[in-house]
């Protein structure tokens, strides 16, 4: 493949000939990839997806690794400093605004970022494009969490980048390190079963460790109590259009309490018994279940088995009052103490999908087709000509992730005809 058909970034770096051919291999496979979807049956898109997502967030490529061995946990920390816990705060003359710098009334939010010291280059791309394309207008603050403290490094340089206050905490060690009533032998056999499967993340512990703190504990941080919504933004996605209507604003005059950008399809060797747990929970609690709900989305048979749909949860907007209620917290619980976070790999985008589409009505969750979003290795881009011009969005509709074969968008707008 000649040089000049791989992107700037890669072109212009100074590599021996191993890894330029390995990055070489890897955007033909990216390439490949994008051929195939157009023609990958649903049934087939989960399996070319994991392939290719393996491949992706491999250590070469500088993501998070695609473990190859099982590690053992990590036992918790016994000793820290509780004060890392609440944080530091830069920036803090522009804490407790009433209104936006646009001079719009401000919902109580944050955007929230979990990231790693390691990372800082991929969260400031996050944090420059979100500022410019929202938040400079408004000023909403930052919360910044790691299970380990931030250096002053990615503190001074991410300050430098923020319109508004931006926090540094450390999450609790007791809500992200493995509970000590997992069974540790049973979950390394488990890990140790689907590394020999290729799974991506099948070694990892942290990875699991993420997916239980995003699905149960997030919102229990002490700092964020004092808010209502939140904004989950990831190191290193993009934001193409300009977001000139504050989302928290149509969320709550509209009654909306979860947003998307992103549906697509789990891979089903991560969850082998997270349907059957789900069904045990609603058929032992129906007064959860919401009348006109979304279960349409999650399943072709009426609930009898679950189709993989859910909604990318790298970004979510969403009102907290939902996870700290009732429902969830006990659907929640009743999941966390099957130890399927750890026995097999249950990620907190099902988790959280699969608890608003059948707790919420449908029409209290929301698809944001007028953000334009990317995640790599997937775009959303908004569906009219008219919108992508108004909203400055630098990303093209045919790029648009929403109707490839492995996305459930159609799964999601059959429930309204």
């Amino acid at each position: 493949m000649p040089l000049g058909y791989l992107p700037g970034p890669i072109r212009t770096l100074k590599l021996n000939r191993i890894t330029r051919a390995l990055l070489l291999v890897g955007f033909g496979l990216t390439l490949l990839y994008t051929g195939l979807s157009l023609t990958t049956s649903p049934a087939r898109a989960p399996h070319l997806l994991s392939s290719v997502s393996a491949f992706l967030t491999s250590p070469i490529n500088g993501g998070a690794p695609n473990a190859t061995a099982s590690a053992p946990a990590m036992p918790r920390p016994t000793e820290y400093d509780p004060k890392l816990i609440l944080g530091e705060t830069h920036n803090s003359e522009y804490a407790g605004l009433p209104v936006g710098f646009n001079g719009t009334r401000r919902a109580n939010a944050t955007l929230l970022m979990l990231a790693r010291n390691n990372e800082l280059e991929k969260a400031k791309q996050s944090v420059r494009d979100l500022e410019e394309k929202f938040n400079r207008q408004f000023g909403y603050p930052w919360l910044f969490l790691n299970n380990v403290p931030f250096d002053q490094q990615f503190k001074e340089e991410i300050s430098a980048l923020v319109s508004g206050p931006v926090t540094f905490a450390l999450i609790p060690p007791q809500h992200w390190y493995q509970p000590d009533w997992i069974d540790e032998e049973k979950a390394s056999e488990s890990r140790d079963a689907m590394v020999e499967q290729d799974i991506i993340y099948a070694g990892s512990v942290s990875y699991r460790n993420m997916c239980r703190f995003n699905s149960g504990f997030f919102y229990r941080h002490p700092l964020l109590q004092q808010y209502k919504w939140y904004w989950r933004v990831e190191p290193d996605v993009h934001f193409h259009c300009v977001v000139d209507e504050d989302p928290f604003l149509y969320m709550e005059e509209h009654n909306k309490v979860y947003g998307f950008t992103i549906t697509l399809l789990e891979f089903e060797k991560t969850i082998p018994t997270l349907w059957p747990a789900v069904k045990a929970f609603a058929e032992e609690n129906p007064q959860y279940v919401a009348p006109d709900n979304a279960m349409g989305y999650l399943s072709e048979d009426g609930g009898d088995t679950y189709n993989l749909c859910h909604f990318w949860s790298n970004f979510e907007i969403a009102n907290m009052d939902f996870w700290r209620g009732e429902a969830y917290t006990e659907f929640f619980e009743y999941l966390d103490a099957k130890g399927g976070f750890y026995y097999e790999r249950w990620g907190d985008a099902p988790v959280h999908s699969i608890a608003a589409a059948l707790f919420l009505r449908k029409d209290q969750i929301h698809f944001f087709d007028e953000i334009g979003y990317e995640h790599h290795p997937f775009t959303h881009c908004p569906h009219t000509p008219g919108t992508i011009k108004k909203k400055k969005c630098t990303c093209r509709g045919w790029r648009s992730f929403d109707y490839q074969a492995y996305s459930c968008m159609r799964k999601w707008e059959r429930i309204f005809k």
